[in-house]
């Protein structure tokens, strides 16, 4: 009974302010009242609720003994970066269509669980590979701000750790994860790397990595 107050209170915000800045949430192109057809289409959703109920009240920073371990890719990871509770709930929507798109975007380049890992290991080092290519070296992490940084012999990495109820998203700034993904990548001019280049422009406030569980 909880949860639903909480959901219409929610729904309740979102026709209020659907006029507002809910637009830029989106793909920057939607209409105000197309946001909020998706915003409404998306609550209804339960998996969604979850994860919008989930950001909202639950803290989800990783302790530095949480992130040690091997965690193995299981399907892409997205995280709205804003504090507001609208704006968590139209981020959402936001996150969760640019994650069916990573998938099909990741597919493609030829990310799957069998060649995507990351290992933390206690003593400052990391072992990854991201497509089967090899990326190792050292990293620091802030449990404050949830970010880590991964120093390789030819890449600095910044990343941000996010404990999920079955794991851990490592999730990169767009860029960041464009730039590691072209790093990896055997074939320049991939037409996935370019789209996940175009995706990352039109989602302003959302990283975007790897879900993850060991």
């Amino acid at each position: 009974m909880k949860k639903l107050s909480i959901t219409l209170s929610l729904i309740s915000c979102v026709l209020l302010c659907s006029c507002g800045g809910l637009g830029s949430l989106g793909t920057g192109s939607s209409s105000g009242s197309s946001v909020l057809g998706s915003v409404l289409g998306a609550v209804t959703n339960g998996s969604t609720l979850s994860n919008i109920l989930t950001s909202v009240i639950g803290t989800d920073k990783p302790s530095q003994e949480y992130l040690i371990g091997t965690w193995t890719y299981v399907e892409p990871g997205v995280a709205f970066t804003s504090d507001n509770l609208l704006a968590k709930a139209g981020g959402e929507v936001a996150a969760t269509t640019a994650k069916e798109k990573l998938s099909s975007y990741y597919n493609g380049v030829g990310i799957s669980s069998s060649n995507t890992y990351i290992q933390f290991n206690s003593d400052g080092t990391f072992n990854s590979k991201i497509d089967g290519k090899t990326f190792s070296g050292t990293y620091t992490y802030d449990a404050k701000t949830a970010k880590i940084n991964m120093k390789g012999l030819l890449l600095s990495l910044p990343a941000y750790a996010k404990r999920t109820s079955n794991g851990l998203s490592v999730l990169f700034e767009s860029k960041k994860l464009l730039s590691a993904l072209q790093m990896v990548s055997a074939v320049s001019g991939n037409s996935n790397l370019e789209a996940i280049g175009t995706l990352s422009k039109n989602y302003d406030g959302i990283r975007m990595g790897f879900d993850m569980r060991k």
